[in-house]
């Protein structure tokens, strides 16, 4: 097993019991505690993990951004109803932005079922997963490649994504706030995400119910910006009111 990968699971165990220990990771992956040691440091430096005696624990500083291909693991059900959800608000022929988001992967593939789709995006991750489809029109929004999140960001990607007009934009964040609005954990995403909004006549918000009273680092626009919320469990009360008094229209499962 390459070291990467090793790490990657090490990042899923955290996700998982938010700690871990050196001695049952050495055990688990048949390596010296050693070897388990230099894998901590590195998440450790890269700001995934904070090292503690004997192991480490999760860092959940909202602005620091796992590894693609450990987040999309993460509450993999809340994103299938949220994908299921959404599927029903997309009709037959119409043009759609899809974010770099995990949550875009799992509505990618629930909307295979739809004919003659537009979908433009800055997520490779998502190119990958409809490059199958026959009678579709992907269009990627160029730009340049964000390191370890499967997205095309920059200057050449915003003005990709502002390039055309649709009728549905769904984009995902890190941290949704009554006062402070709709955030993301960095500058990159959150400008191609405001280019995506001003291209939509419907913005539409996938956001499991961890983003909620949750902030990060960027903002991406105010919650009265978007159109309608899409969500894996019904929020409480407060945001539900609020949500009413903005004229957004509130989706989840088995929601009226």
């Amino acid at each position: 097993m390459l070291a990467v990968e090793r790490r990657n699971l090490i990042l899923e165990e955290l996700q998982k019991n938010k700690k871990v220990i050196v001695s049952d990771l050495a055990k688990s992956f048949d390596v010296s505690e050693e070897t388990i040691r230099r894998d901590l440091d590195r998440l450790d430096r890269d700001g995934l993990a904070i090292k503690s005696y004997g192991g480490a624990v999760i860092n959940e500083n909202t602005n620091i951004d796992m590894p693609f291909n450990v987040r999309k693991k993460k509450n993999t059900v809340g994103k299938q109803r949220i994908a299921e959800i959404i599927n029903t608000l997309i009709d037959d022929g119409d043009h759609i932005i899809l974010d770099p988001s995990t949550t875009a992967v799992f509505i990618a593939r629930a909307l295979k079922e739809k004919n003659r789709l537009t979908v433009i995006t800055n997520s490779i991750e998502v190119i990958i997963e409809l490059a199958d489809v026959s009678d579709w029109n992907i269009i990627a929004s160029g730009g340049s490649v964000k390191e370890g999140y499967l997205a095309l960001v920059g200057p050449q990607a915003v003005k990709g994504l502002g390039a055309y007009n649709v009728e549905k934009t769904i984009i995902s964040c890190k941290g949704l706030d009554i006062n402070k609005g709709v955030t993301d954990g960095n500058e990159l995403f959150s400008e191609a995400k405001q280019a995506m909004i001003r291209s939509a006549r419907q913005r539409i918000l996938a956001a499991d119910h961890t983003k909620f009273d949750t902030l990060a680092f960027s903002k991406i626009c105010d919650v009265s910006d978007l159109d309608i919320v899409v969500t894996d469990i019904r929020p409480e009360e407060r945001w539900i009111e609020f949500f009413e008094s903005k004229n957004i229209r509130l989706l989840y499962p088995d929601s009226p």
